[in-house]
């Protein structure tokens, strides 16, 4: 139906070797780092998990709106016009 995604950026909570097959099995490149007592460290790209940061902050900001934060719009569309409204607020504060 959708398109896969190329990259799943997730942190050490997600590192399983059945999510990670899974998301093989879908095309998906999974970018976790390992665990800190994993006998077998799997091997990840830090460069494209350091994107990961900035995503979060964005979010963390997003949900400073408390309309983001509880989803009172019942149509999709609706909260999708303040996410692009309430992002407009933080570019501006931002200049």
């Amino acid at each position: 139906e959708g398109l896969a995604p190329a990259y799943l950026i997730a942190d050490r909570g997600y590192d399983s070797d059945p999510l990670v097959a899974a998301l093989a099995a879908r095309g998906t490149c999974a970018v976790i780092p390992p665990r800190r007592k994993r006998l077998f460290p799997r091997a990840y790209d830090a460069v494209r998990y350091a994107q990961r940061h900035p995503i979060e902050r964005l979010f963390s900001r997003l949900k400073q709106f408390r309309r983001v934060a509880t989803r009172y719009d019942k149509l999709d569309a609706h909260f999708l016009a303040f996410i692009h409204l309430a992002a407009t607020v933080l570019w501006l504060r931002d200049c």
